[in-house]
């Protein structure tokens, strides 16, 4: 927001207060000022000129030779090159000895071979914004009034004498995106009054045909419309003072009828929008709703497509303006309009913000409506209006004012604990003292037995419960008054929960075991679970759908973590890099029934695909199945789960049915590991073997964190023996191994391992052989032949009786 420093004397007596002084306290009260501009400070010698005479110049054709007066006998003889100079003018004339914005110095001169003594000047080269400006001027020489007094200085003429300050307003605070809230601010914080500026009105009657009628079809989104008629439009630039006020606030003026719209939404923060009245059929407002896909130009001349939750200013032929965003072109006020209808309304802030988010339109009206207006400011707004083009001769002030306010907004009362007050703030404040820097924020204040019950003007919508009044009473008062104090309380040192470490440890052995942590998107697109082959009734499709999704490919919450892995492996895939191992910890959502909030469940998943690196003393290997489960199996110890086992699962959605076992710990049930179905593979168009798994992570905190025990190195020798059995085919070779444990004594039984699977013509159709290495140790002993035998014989006989093993020859 650009607050003109001259501009808000008009409202607050500034006398003895220095523009650096208003920044300070301004700052200090809440509304910080980001800058402090003053534009004229190093323009000199630039006054006010007339154009005399124009020749062409005699060796340059873009180059003209003017004749200009400044008032004096003389006549300057100045080159330009500007192309939209004329035979009297009056325009800011730069003469020898002259700075201009940017501190160029103007001196006397030769412009191929014509002698210059100064320069005509542009709005640019004096410091203004080139987007303020008329269009003819914009990057053309700036244009004076034709009644402009020669040869006074220019700076006072369109307003490079005054200081603006930029401010940087929090969110909250749309109360002071207009000169009387900023206004309204100063007079509290140095306790002066505030002159609000006068609406005055001499209306007409009507006549027959003026009629105006308005409809609200969406109250909710449309609380307050009131229309004004004007009569006799005479279509003209507006004063000069009211386009330097314009432009100290970043606007351009435009005309007359358009210019006070804008002056009046810098001055009172209440936006307008002026209608051409006889381009409305009937003169008949009716607030709704669009249509989806129902197009309109606006004033922009971009053709708009519109959606049903978008709220248009319509007639009866259709939609004329987006409600709080930008009028229509159909509609626009131009210079043969004479009869204007003025609208003044108040919109849902939430409806306008979508509404300019999707459209990609951004407005000086939208950014206040977005905010929340004064729903009590609308009509004194479109009188303030109407009362100055009546003043300036521009249009006559008709007796015809629709206000349809369907529920009148309901002032709130708030009860302030004088106690709570100085409880918070750590300050001896009285209850007079509090009322009376609540009454001069314009707070309606009364003195209760339970302490002051404070009624909240309309303009600050963003006060409701007891926590901002006191803000509002501390701002005022003076954060800096505020006495520094030490927290008191007990001090207790931080630490991380169970869940935290493990997450961590999980994090750094993963890490430090060549796996690369990625950080996937929550949202995924629907479509992701077509590509994994998850059935329509599976679980994983009950997602969680985001009510405004940045696109399709990011419309609900994920029920599956190690589907953005298969993303990164695809994306560095296309990019050549085919190895790598990745693993991600996050979590996944469910929905919850008859609840806003979904289930959130962390989750590890973790995948690899080619090799690991190789080098001059080493191998790459394959990571297959066999390489992530005993990444898995060795974190799994690591962090102290026991009691690991793997059971084959053949019915998991997206895995291949061979190639994928479930991961228990005891009964309970962990994760998943197994390879990528080729399907899916080569859905995500992976032309390498994807292996992974996925674990709930809170089943993981539940079964780790088992006390690792002790145990001496042993004294005595130990014993190995091989065993090689012919099993059915479908044995799983852990159901194996579990069944040794338990037939072997358990004193002396420590280790078995797999070390040979084989199926070939040694062995019958439908059976395989699997050859174990047991190893045999007493703490207390060297273990005998017999014992070992006896130990061997045992565990055959178990395994005869519970999978028909038979030992291979």
């Amino acid at each position: 927001m650009r607050v003109s420093y001259k501009w808000l004397r008009e409202y607050v007596d500034l006398d003895g207060i220095t523009p650096g002084e208003l920044a300070e306290r301004l700052t200090l009260a809440g509304l910080a000022v980001e800058a402090v501009e003053e534009p004229g400070k190093d323009i000199t010698k630039v006054y006010t000129g007339k154009i005399i005479k124009i020749e062409p110049h005699p060796n340059a054709d873009k180059l003209v030779i003017c004749h200009v007066t400044t008032g004096g006998d003389e006549l300057l003889q100045i080159v330009t090159g500007a192309p939209n100079v004329r035979e009297g003018q009056v325009v800011p004339v730069a003469v020898v000895g002259a700075r201009l914005a940017g501190g160029v110095t103007i001196k006397k001169a030769k412009l191929r071979g014509v002698e210059s003594r100064g320069m005509l000047c542009s709005g640019e080269e004096l410091g203004l914004d080139p987007a303020t400006l008329p269009k003819d001027q914009e990057y053309g020489i700036m244009i004076l009034p034709a009644d402009t007094p020669l040869g006074v200085d220019v700076k006072p003429l369109i307003g490079l004498d005054d200081v603006i300050l930029e401010l940087e307003l929090t969110p909250n605070r749309g109360d002071c995106m207009s000169m009387i809230g900023v206004a309204r601010e100063v007079a509290a914080i140095f306790n002066r009054p505030l002159k609000m500026p006068r609406v005055e009105l001499d209306e007409t009657p009507p006549a027959p045909e003026d009629r105006v009628r308005v409809d609200i079809e969406e109250s909710g989104l449309c609380r307050r419309y009131v229309a004004r008629l004007l009569k006799n439009v005479k279509i003209g630039p507006s004063p000069v003072w009211m386009q330097q006020r314009l432009r100290a606030a970043g606007v351009r003026p435009i005309n007359n009828v358009v210019d006070v719209t804008n002056y009046v939404m810098m001055e009172l923060g209440q936006p307008l929008h002026a209608f051409d009245y006889h381009k409305l059929k009937d003169g008949h407002i009716i607030v709704r709703r669009a249509t989806e896909g129902e197009l309109m130009y606006t004033l922009d001349k971009d053709e708009r497509k519109l959606s049903a939750d978008m709220l248009v200013i319509a007639d009866q032929n259709g939609p004329v303006a987006v409600a709080g965003v930008m009028g229509g072109l159909d509609s626009e006020v131009t210079d043969q309009t004479r009869v204007v209808l003025l609208e003044s309304a108040y919109f849902n802030p939430v409806s306008i913000r979508r509404t300019s988010r999707n459209l990609g339109l951004r407005s000086e009206s939208s950014s206040r409506f977005e905010k929340g207006i004064d729903i009590t400011g609308c009509k004194r707004a479109a009188d303030r209006a109407a009362g100055l083009l009546a003043e300036m001769g521009a249009a006559e002030v008709v007796a015809v004012v629709v206000d349809n306010y369907p529920e009148p907004a309901v002032e709130k009362t708030i009860l302030l604990r004088p106690d709570r007050v100085n409880h918070l703030l750590d300050l001896p404040l009285t209850p007079p003292e509090i009322k009376d820097l609540l009454t001069r924020l314009q707070f309606r204040v009364k003195e209760d037995e339970q302490g002051l019950l404070v009624t909240v003007p309309g303009h600050r919508p963003d006060v409701g419960i007891e926590v901002d009044l006191i803000e509002e009473v501390a701002r005022l008062y003076g954060f800096n008054h505020v006495p520094n104090t030490l927290p008191t309380g007990v001090i207790t040192q931080g630490a991380r929960t169970y869940e935290q470490m493990l997450a961590l440890k999980v994090k750094n052995f993963l890490s430090l075991g060549g796996f690369s942590e990625v950080v996937t998107y929550s949202f995924v697109s629907p479509r992701v679970f077509d590509r994994l082959g998850i059935p329509v009734d599976s679980r994983y499709r009950n997602v969680v759908a985001l009510q405004n999704p940045l696109s399709e490919e990011q419309s609900v919450m994920r029920t599956l973590l190690y589907p953005g892995l298969l993303d990164v492996l695809q994306r560095n895939s296309n990019r050549q890099v085919r190895d790598g191992a990745i693993f991600e910890l996050g979590r996944l959502f469910y929905p919850r029934e008859g609840e806003l909030l979904p289930e959130e469940v962390p989750a590890l998943a973790a995948a690899v695909t080619g090799f690991t690196p190789g080098g001059w003393n080493a191998r790459p290997v394959l990571m297959d199945f066999y390489f992530l489960k005993g990444v898995l199996n060795a974190l799994l110890k690591y962090v102290g789960v026991r009691d690991i086992s793997y059971v084959p699962a053949t019915d998991i959605p997206g895995f291949h049915p061979g190639r994928t076992a479930a991961v228990l710990s005891g009964e309970q049930h962990l994760g998943i590991i197994g390879e990528l179905h080729p399907d899916v593979q080569e859905a995500y168009d992976l032309s390498q073997l994807v292996t992974l798994f996925e674990l709930n992570f809170d089943v993981l905190v539940d079964v780790s964190g088992k006390p690792r025990q002790y145990a001496p190195l042993p004294k005595f020798p130990g014993v190995e023996r091989d065993l090689a059995v012919v099993v059915q085919r479908n044995i799983p070779a852990g159901d194996i191994i579990k069944q040794i444990y338990r037939a072997g004594d358990s004193a002396i039984l420590r280790d078995v391992q797999v070390f040979d699977v084989y199926s070939g013509k040694q062995v019958e159709e439908g059976k395989r052989s699997i050859a174990f290495t047991l190893k045999f140790q007493a703490e207390d002993r060297t273990l005998t032949d017999e014992e070992v035998n006896q130990q061997i014989s045992a565990i055959m006989r178990a395994l005869e009786r519970e999978f028909g093993a038979t030992l291979r020859q």
